[in-house]
């Protein structure tokens, strides 16, 4: 990917981070598909990840997907970011960009190293959270396997989704 859209897409995150909203109207059409211990599970995420995981669900629905275990993964995807703020995403967004080191030295900050262990595990712990609410293996493993996923029938546009949202 050519820097100059990299950091465009950064940018846009930032601001979709400082200005997420999920207005009421909206969080009620959840309770039509989402099972209450998922719901639960949303409700308890940052206000950011809330707002990206509506954002990849509504992605998936215009591509045709209509399973609900995969939009239901897509809702609860980032659940295991927790409250990381936007300055760790930043520098973890640096990091991405310029290499490791800026993670190693944004550990060091204080208040920073459990929200960049949160931020290089969030894979994982989102996985680990969704199994835990009834999610079926396959939605776990969408989950787990965001950045690079297997899923043939899913896995392309659940990561597309993803990164373009």
């Amino acid at each position: 990917m050519p820097q100059s859209r990299f950091w465009a897409g950064k940018a846009r995150q930032f601001r979709a981070h400082v200005l997420a909203r999920v207005p009421p109207d909206e969080h009620q059409v959840l309770t039509a598909w989402t099972r209450p211990a998922e719901l639960a599970l949303f409700d308890a995420m940052h206000i950011a990840d809330r707002r990206h995981g509506l954002d990849v669900v509504a992605y998936l629905r215009r591509a045709g997907v209509t399973d609900r275990d995969v939009l239901a993964a897509a809702l609860l995807h980032d659940c295991g970011k927790g409250d990381a703020g936007w300055p760790p995403r930043v520098a973890w967004s640096l990091g991405e960009a310029l290499g490791p080191w800026v993670w190693a030295l944004a550990r060091r900050l204080p208040g920073w190293s459990d929200a960049m262990a949160r931020l290089r595990d969030h894979a994982e712990l989102s996985a680990d959270a969704v199994a835990k609410v009834g999610l079926p293996p396959r939605a776990v493993t969408l989950v787990r396997e965001q950045a690079a996923p297997s899923d043939p029938e899913f896995g392309r546009v659940f990561h597309a989704a993803d990164e373009a949202c």
